[in-house]
Formats: C-alpha cells, sequence, structure tokens
C-alpha cells in the first residue's frame, strides 16, 4: 500500500468558466470523488492540495471521506508549489512515499497505481546518477530499483508527473529546488527516477467540459454504468 495519496485541486481552469473542476460531476459524481475513491483501496491517506476559497465546495462534495487538506499559502503559484505543500502535509502525517494525481484525472485506477508503487521497491539493482538520473522499463510491472526517488509513468512517450509514485523526503527537496511557476517536469529531472511505459488513457487530464462528458463514458463503459 502507498502510503498517501496527493490531489492537487489548486489550480483555475478558465475553461470551465466559474464553476469549480474540482466539483465537476463525471458519471454521476463529483470529479475529485472519482479520483480519491478510485485509489482509495491503494493508499493509507489522503491529502488535498487546494486554494483556501476552495475548500469548502471540495469537503462538502467528499462528505464523510477522511481527507486532509494542505492549503496554498500563497493561492495560484503553481503546481510546484501545489505539490511541495501536499508533500509536506503528506510527510508531516508520517507518509514516506505518495502517490501524487491532479483532481482531474479520474481514470487512474489502484491496480495501475500499485504496480507502480511496487516498482519503487522492486528487484532492479542497479544504480541511477546522484540526481536527474532515469532507468527505463518496459512497462508499469517490471523490475524496479530501491535506490529511486520516483517511479514516473511515460505514455505516448511522455513523461507524467502527475501519476507517478515518489518517495516523499528527496521529492519535497525537488519542489524547493524548483521555481514554484515551473513545470513540474522540473521536479522530475532532480530526482533520481524509474520510468515505467503505460498506457495513456488512465492519465489523461480532464480539463474540458467536453472531456468530461468523454471520460464519463469511458467510466460507464468500465463499471457498467
Amino acid at each position: 500500500m502507498i502510503d498517501a495519496l496527493v490531489v492537487l485541486a489548486g489550480g483555475r481552469s478558465t475553461r470551465f468558466g466559474d464553476r469549480e473542476k474540482a466539483v465537476a460531476k463525471v458519471a454521476g459524481a463529483p470529479m475529485i470523488v472519482r479520483v480519491i475513491d478510485r485509489l482509495a483501496s491503494a493508499v493509507g491517506r489522503t491529502v488535498v492540495n487546494c486554494r483556501r476559497d476552495q475548500r469548502p465546495v471540495i469537503a462538502d462534495a467528499l462528505g464523510s471521506r477522511p481527507v486532509r487538506f494542505a492549503i496554498d499559502p500563497v493561492a495560484d503559484a503553481g503546481p510546484v508549489a501545489g505539490m511541495a505543500t501536499g508533500l509536506e502535509a503528506a510527510a508531516d502525517a508520517g507518509a514516506t512515499r505518495a502517490l501524487v494525481v491532479g483532481c482531474d484525472m479520474p481514470g487512474l485506477d489502484a491496480a495501475t497505481a500499485c504496480a507502480l508503487a511496487a516498482r519503487l521497491d522492486g528487484g532492479d539493482s542497479d544504480h541511477n546518477d546522484s540526481g536527474g538520473g532515469h532507468r527505463d522499463a518496459n512497462d508499469a510491472t517490471g523490475g524496479g530499483g530501491s535506490d529511486a526517488d520516483a517511479v514516473v509513468p511515460v505514455a505516448d512517450g511522455r513523461r507524467q508527473p502527475l501519476g507517478a509514485v515518489y518517495r516523499v523526503a528527496p521529492a519535497v527537496e525537488a519542489c524547493a529546488a524548483v521555481r514554484d511557476d515551473g513545470p513540474l517536469t522540473a521536479v522530475l529531472d532532480r530526482l533520481r527516477t524509474v520510468e515505467a511505459a503505460v498506457p495513456a488513457e488512465p492519465f489523461v487530464s480532464v480539463d474540458t467540459p467536453e472531456a468530461v462528458a468523454a471520460a464519463a463514458r469511458r467510466l460507464g463503459e468500465r463499471t457498467g454504468q
């Protein structure tokens, strides 16, 4: 089991107008609820990073689910700042490994997350570089490396920093070394990583109303709804 799930929800989505993307309905449930519920069996605790003004509506959507909120000290500081805030809250709760996802990734499932996490402590004993190094892997269920800081899914040739499983302490340090407005991939560049080839669909971000409808169709087909 992964110690913590960190859900990043603090970014603004102008494509949704004045609606809050995190609670947009996907197949009848708020999107962030879909994300958390699909991954619940793979994680020990859940941290939601968001802006202070988002907390009431997200908390209402989550109901009685046991979630720890990690509020951005400065709103709209960028995804790296949000990731750092979420990971620091996970560390405070005792987590040493964390799955970091966006609130707009309802397709990611527990089995995929567990397969990635298994790689973090997996059997490949080759050593990475002392920072910014990586090893390639054939798929998410292949060998891993106990010296790696993160297992990073690669879909269609692109690294996916959201959906990756991180060792919390080095990931927090990497976030601190990257400008808040920098890309999340810059965090990966400062870590020893194992890359795992994955299908693209579970890692698709649902960032438009049209994408919400498409995600609802996919989830409905998968769950028989």
